[in-house]
C-alpha cells in the first residue's frame, strides 16, 4: 500500500548521513537529498540558496551541463530541485532498475559542482525572468510581500528568490563555499522509494554518498523577534485586489500546531464547504478562491489566508473573515461539529497520501525535522485528540485583533 509509513526503514550511513527507505510495488522510484538548509542562510546575497540549487546542475569536476541534464532523461527518468525558507531538496523520479544512475548522479551534484562562470551567467538571466514571471502574477507575488513585512528584519525577511542585483554579485566561488558548508552529512536525510531491496539501497546510498563530509553545518538561526501588526495597501493598477491576512503562530515543533492545521481545514481548506468559501464565495459571490495555510519553521510560523475579489469588496472581506475567526474564538465548536471536521481533515490527509511523489517529499522532510515520520496511526490519533477548547485556543491565537494584512489593488 502506498504511502503506509509503517514500513519505513532508516539507515545511518558511515559518515552520518541519516537515510529513509520507503518500500513500494511501483514500477516507479524516487531518490534524492534533502538538505537542512534555505533562503534564511542567504547571508549577504539574497537569493544564494535559491542559486545555488539552480545551479548545481550547471557542471561538475565530471561532467558538463548536457551531460547533466541528459543523464536521467536518457531513461525516461526526471531530475529535479526546490528551494524554500529553511529547505532545499534535490531528487530524481525515474523508472524502476535506475536508482544506482541517480544515487551517482545526484552525489556528482552536491559533492563535485563547479559552478562554472560562464553557465552562472546564463542562469542570472534564467532567475531575473523566474523573479518578473512572478511579479506579473499578483496573488502570488503578494504573498512573498507579506512574508517580507511579517518577518522584516530578520534572516525570513527577503524573498526567496533574491533580486537581479545581489543574483549578479554571486560567483562561482561564493557558490563553492555554500556548498561545502551547508551540503553535509549531518545536515542532510537521503530518501528512497520504490522496488529496491532495502539492503541494495543501503549498499549504493553508501557507495555513492558514504564520504560525504561529516562536519557540522553552522546554521546560527535567530528567531525573528516582535513586530508590530500592519494594514498595507499596494496600488498596481489592477482590476482585482489581492489580499493577505495573517498572524505569526507557533513553529513545527509548538504542541498547538495540529489544533492550528485542524483549524486551516475548517475556516479554508481545500474543501468547497470551508467556513470562509462558503461565507464568501457560495453564499455572497464575493471571492473566487479564499485558502488559508500554516508554514511551520523551526523556530517560528505563519498562519495566512488568502482571498481575492473586486476592490470595492476588499473592506467586506475583510470583515466577514474577522467576524468568522472571532466566532470560533469566543465559543467551543460543538462536539458534533469538530467529528466532522476531524473526519473530513484526516479523509483529506488520506487522500493526499495517494500522490505518492508529494507523501515521499513529505516524509523526507519528516525524517530531516523530526528525526522519523509519522504514522497514519499516530496523526490520527493526534488528530481525533483535539478538543473544541483547542480549537478555541488556536482561534484566539490568530485573532482579527492581532492579524496584519497587505492587498495589491
Amino acid at each position: 500500500m502506498e504511502g503506509n509509513i509503517s514500513e519505513l526503514r532508516y539507515h545511518t550511513l558511515s559518515c552520518g548521513l541519516r537515510c529513509v527507505y520507503h518500500p513500494s510495488a511501483s514500477n516507479v522510484e524516487y531518490l534524492g537529498v534533502t538538505v537542512n538548509v534555505g533562503s534564511r542562510e542567504d547571508g549577504d546575497y539574497p537569493g544564494l540558496a535559491h542559486f545555488v540549487e539552480h545551479t548545481i546542475f550547471k557542471g561538475t569536476s565530471k561532467r558538463r551541463s548536457s551531460h547533466i541534464i541528459n543523464r536521467m532523461e536518457a531513461c525516461g527518468g526526471e531530475l529535479n530541485a526546490y528551494t524554500t525558507k529553511e529547505t532545499t531538496v534535490v531528487y530524481s523520479v525515474f523508472p524502476e532498475g535506475n536508482a544506482a544512475r541517480a544515487a551517482e548522479l545526484i552525489s556528482d551534484l552536491i559533492c563535485n559542482s563547479v559552478f562554472p562562470e560562464r553557465e552562472l551567467e546564463h542562469e542570472r538571466e534564467v532567475v531575473a525572468d523566474e523573479i518578473n514571471s512572478y511579479l506579473d502574477i499578483p496573488s502570488e507575488a503578494v504573498y512573498d510581500d507579506f512574508e517580507d513585512l511579517i518577518f522584516a528584519n530578520s534572516s525570513l525577511g527577503h524573498n526567496i528568490l533574491g533580486d537581479a542585483d545581489t543574483i549578479s554579485s554571486i560567483t562561482p566561488d561564493i557558490c563553492r563555499a555554500y556548498l561545502g558548508k551547508y551540503y553535509v552529512a549531518s545536515n542532510m536525510v537521503l530518501f528512497y522509494s520504490g522496488p529496491m531491496s532495502e539492503n541494495r539501497l543501503w549498499r549504493i546510498a553508501e557507495r555513492y554518498f558514504g564520504k560525504l563530509s561529516s562536519a557540522s553545518a553552522p546554521l546560527n538561526r535567530i528567531a525573528p523577534g516582535n513586530y508590530d501588526s500592519f494594514c498595507v495597501e499596494r496600488s498596481l493598477g489592477i482590476h482585482q485586489a489581492h489580499t493577505v491576512t495573517g498572524v505569526r503562530v507557533g513553529d513545527m515543533f509548538s504542541s498547538g500546531r495540529h489544533a492550528m492545521a485542524l483549524l486551516s481545514n475548517i475556516l479554508a481548506g481545500p474543501g468547497m464547504n470551508s467556513l470562509l468559501n462558503v461565507q464568501l464565495r457560495e453564499k455572497r459571490g464575493l471571492v473566487y478562491s479564499v485558502d488559508s495555510s500554516q508554514s511551520l519553521l523551526t523556530d517560528t510560523g505563519l498562519f495566512s489566508i488568502y482571498f481575492g475579489c473586486d476592490a470595492e469588496d476588499s473592506a467586506r472581506c475583510r470583515k466577514i473573515i474577522s467576524d468568522t475567526i472571532d466566532s470560533l474564538a469566543q465559543s467551543p465548536v460543538t462536539v458534533t461539529r469538530l467529528e466532522r471536521y476531524k473526519r473530513q481533515f484526516l479523509g483529506q490527509i488520506i487522500v493526499g497520501t495517494d500522490n505518492r511523489e508529494n507523501f515521499v517529499l513529505s516524509m523526507a522532510r519528516a525524517v530531516l525535522y523530526y528525526g522519523v515520520a509519522f504514522t497514519s496511526s499516530q496523526r490520527r490519533e493526534t488528530i481525533e485528540a483535539i478538543t473544541p477548547d483547542d480549537i478555541m485556543d488556536a482561534a484566539r491565537s490568530i485573532h482579527p485583533s492581532r492579524m496584519s494584512t497587505l492587498t495589491f489593488n
